[in-house]
C-alpha cells in the first residue's frame, strides 16, 4: 500500500524515461515523427512530444493560466512549437523530464498525475514508432507505485491487482473500505493502459467488481 506520498516519485519515472526514450526518439527519422497517434486522434509523434515537452516546461517556470492543460492550452502549446526542429523539440522534452521532477516533489501531490501522464505518453508514441515495450520497460515499476499513489490521493475507486510481473500485490484507490475492492489479474502494462483509458484488445486479464471505464484518470 502507498498510503504516504512519496514526493521523489514522480522525478524518479521522469528520469528513467528520459534516459529509455530520448535516446530512442534522436535516433528516428523525421518521417516518424509524422506518424499518427492512435491514442490521441488527430495528433502525430511530434504533437504529442511538443505537448509533452510544453507542460513541463510549464511546471519547471511556473507558467499556469487559467486554462492550463485544457485541450485548448494543450493545442496552443503545440502550435506555438510549429517552427521548431524535432531537435529543439526534443531539448525541451530532455529539460522538462530533467528539471520538473523537483517542482512536482514540492506540489504537494497537486502535480504527481501529471508525470505520470508524460509516461503515459511515452508508450503511446512508442505504439505510434512500433516500438517494443509500450507502457512497460524499466519505468514500469515507479509508474504502478504512482499509480498506486494518484489513485490513492483522489480516492479513486478501490482495486487489488494480482500482477503476473510483480512479487507483491497491488492496492490502488480509496483506502476506507467504504467500498469493496475491485480484483485485477493480469500484467502491469495491461493495468495501466485501463487506467490510462488505453486499447486493451487482444490481452488476457481478468477484471472483476468495477467497469474499465470507471478506471480510467484522465478521461
Amino acid at each position: 500500500m502507498y498510503e504516504v506520498r512519496d514526493p521523489e516519485l514522480p522525478g524518479r519515472l521522469l528520469g528513467v524515461e528520459r534516459d529509455a526514450l530520448l535516446p530512442l526518439l534522436r535516433a528516428r527519422g523525421d518521417g516518424d515523427f509524422a506518424l499518427p497517434v492512435t491514442a490521441c486522434p488527430g495528433w502525430t509523434v511530434r504533437d504529442v512530444l511538443a505537448h509533452c515537452s510544453a507542460a513541463l516546461s510549464r511546471v519547471v517556470e511556473s507558467r499556469y493560466e487559467k486554462d492550463v492543460f485544457s485541450p485548448a492550452c494543450n493545442q496552443r502549446d503545440i502550435d506555438e512549437r510549429s517552427g521548431w526542429t524535432h531537435a529543439e523539440i526534443l531539448d525541451e522534452l530532455d529539460r522538462g523530464m530533467t528539471e520538473a521532477g523537483p517542482v512536482i516533489a514540492k506540489s504537494s501531490g497537486r502535480l504527481d498525475a501529471l508525470a505520470l501522464g508524460e509516461w503515459v505518453h511515452a508508450g503511446d508514441v512508442r505504439v505510434a514508432l512500433g516500438e517494443p515495450g509500450a507502457y512497460a520497460g524499466s519505468g514500469l515499476p515507479f509508474a504502478l507505485a504512482l499509480l498506486a499513489q494518484v489513485t490513492g490521493a483522489r480516492g479513486h475507486v478501490p482495486l487489488h491487482a494480482d500482477l503476473d510481473d510483480a512479487d507483491e500485490p497491488l492496492r490502488l484507490g480509496d483506502a476506507s473500505g467504504a467500498r469493496p475492492p475491485a480484483r485485477f489479474i493480469g500484467d502491469g502494462p495491461t493495468l495501466v493502459r485501463l487506467y490510462a483509458g488505453r486499447p486493451v484488445d487482444g490481452v488476457s486479464y481478468e477484471l472483476a467488481g468495477v467497469d474499465a471505464a470507471e478506471l480510467n484518470i484522465f478521461g
